[in-house]
């Protein structure tokens, strides 16, 4: 596939690339060269202001791609084969597919002046996505399937690549346990607390765990474990490893030699990555140091990371992520509502789009995380499994790559979280088993 423009830059070969590598099996060859093209009788696109034959595929190109800078877009949506759409255009195809994608893939509404959610983080509310209803929709995948359908129509004899559904399970392990390994300080406390609430049976169960008549409550990764050799998948656990407890890190000490057996059993069969601490997102270097510790503790390289509580803050996030050696990173979603933040359902480098350059950092997005459903959405069991079903039926749809983030802590005896370890066991073993 040959793609013409007049001039080339860093955000058109960015978004250039990552279709070419969504729909096709070798690259799309960018020229600026207007005879080259127009003698070439190979399929080929025309990204410009002006149409030249009938053997092209004609894009009206609009400014986003050749521009510098950040600035506010008025972003006007129209509906195609009931899909929201923007960036309307002349030509074979009715919007600039490029500039659409490049527009929410690269996050240009964040770099935006705009209002911050409780927590200091971009709102939700801000998005495009949100105010025009495609939130839970991967909406670029869907754009790519009519754009391939478009190409196919032209050019009859172009073959494409054949993605297939992938599924990654992911778990933040934030609080390792419930009870155990807190130091008899914490616990008299809480068992004291407890008491004074009326709260008997909690009493009751953190005594049990304490004297090992009991297992922990937030402890389910042996269960874990069997599951996802039934299901053949593996898995990506992230560790908050923060020296000092406080505030939102309240996970036991890495000092812990219990932390640090867990963190070792896991590391020697899954991935393993870093859960920077809320402490660590004012300091790159307290991000390093978590990152050597874990990488001390489980004796080897580190290099796929989640943001605590989904606090990022772009580009300065993810620019120190790069400097700390991190090459993964799967916080692109919202920590208070599910949906897709990019609104893609796959992997793609981050584009720092202050110094206009694709960087090295591949980021995972996710679209469903528990504790949205059930803290921030306020979701029964039931409706999570509803709300699961409908990102698994799109995605495989769509042939995407889906992400859920779950904790322990639901996924364990607690509670507070009854059916919800249920609720993720039928999922994985009645539906993403039989496409694995």
């Amino acid at each position: 596939m040959l793609l013409y423009v007049r001039h080339i830059t860093p955000r058109l070969l960015y978004i250039v690339d990552f279709i070419s590598k969504e729909l096709f099996n070798e690259p799309i060859i960018v020229t600026t060269d207007k005879n080259e093209f127009i003698t070439n009788d190979q399929p080929k696109i025309n990204y410009s202001e002006e149409e030249f034959s009938e053997e092209e595929f004609f894009i009206h190109q609009t400014p986003l791609l050749f521009e510098k800078g950040i600035k506010e877009i008025r972003i006007d949506c129209f509906e195609l084969n009931y899909t929201k759409v923007f960036f309307q255009t002349n030509g074979d195809f009715p919007f600039d597919i490029f500039a659409a994608s490049f527009y929410l893939i690269s996050r240009y509404e964040e770099y935006l002046p705009h209002e911050k959610d409780e927590y200091g983080r971009y709102a939700y509310t801000n998005s495009l996505a949100w105010k025009e209803n495609f939130l839970q929709i991967p909406i670029i995948n869907v754009w790519l399937q009519e754009f391939k359908k478009s190409l196919q129509k032209k050019f009859p004899p172009l073959t494409f690549n054949h993605k297939s559904f992938r599924f990654i399970p992911t778990y933040d392990i934030d609080i390792a346990y419930s009870y155990l390994y807190k130091g008899w300080k914490r616990n008299l406390g809480g068992l004291l607390k407890s008491i004074t609430n009326g709260e008997f049976s909690t009493a009751k169960e953190r005594i049990a765990v304490l004297r090992r008549k009991k297992i922990d409550p937030f402890d389910a990764y042996e269960w874990l474990d069997s599951l996802h050799l039934y299901c053949r998948v593996k898995p990506y656990y992230f560790f908050l490893v923060a020296q000092e407890q406080k505030e939102y890190d309240k996970n036991i000490s890495p000092g812990e030699m219990a932390m640090q057996e867990l963190i070792q059993y896991h590391a020697s069969g899954n991935f393993i990555g870093i859960h920077p601490s809320w402490q660590s997102g004012d300091n790159k270097n307290l991000l390093k140091e978590e990152i050597e510790w874990l990488e001390y503790i489980a004796e080897k390289k580190v290099v796929h990371s989640r943001q605590h509580y989904i606090r990022f803050t772009l580009p300065e996030t993810y620019r120190q992520l790069l400097s700390a050696g991190i090459q993964k990173d799967f916080s692109m979603g919202y920590g208070s509502i599910n949906g897709f933040r990019a609104s893609v359902a796959s992997s793609f480098f981050w584009y720092d789009l202050q110094k206009e350059e694709q960087t090295v950092l591949q980021i995972f997005p996710f679209c469903f995380m528990d504790a949205n459903s059930f803290y921030e959405q306020k979701l029964t069991v039931q409706q999570a499994m509803e709300e699961l079903l409908h990102y698994y039926r799109l995605i495989k749809k769509l042939n995407g790559l889906m992400i859920t983030i779950w904790h322990n802590t639901f996924l364990g005896t607690d509670k507070q979280f009854a059916g919800w370890k249920e609720v993720y066991e039928v999922f994985l073993k009645e539906e993403v088993y039989w496409d694995m």
